[in-house]
């Protein structure tokens, strides 16, 4: 429900956002004859979606290397917990 009431403003911002900018652009890309005729809100939705993704895939990549540091921090803590042990059981 707390998500509902979240995402509901953003929502119909973004659905404002779209009807509100129904004007077309041509889109071209420089060195080839290609080029797409697209409403604006397209273009600015597609363009923000790409952008997050990317920032989303920069940012899982460098919690795997923060994941994989704990995990070996994790093993070597188990080896040390192990060495305390084998060295308590020796003193008694």
């Amino acid at each position: 429900m707390l998500r509902l009431i979240i995402a509901a403003p953003f929502l119909l911002l973004l659905v404002l956002f779209t009807l509100s900018n129904a004007q077309t652009v041509l889109l071209s890309l420089w060195p080839t004859p290609w080029s797409v005729s697209l409403p604006l809100s397209i273009v600015v939705l597609v363009a923000m979606a790409v952008a997050f993704l990317l920032g989303a895939l920069i940012l899982w990549v460098s919690t795997l290397a923060a994941i994989r540091r704990a995990r070996r921090a994790e093993a070597q803590i188990r080896v040390l917990e192990g060495q305390v042990q084998a060295l308590k059981d020796k003193v008694k």
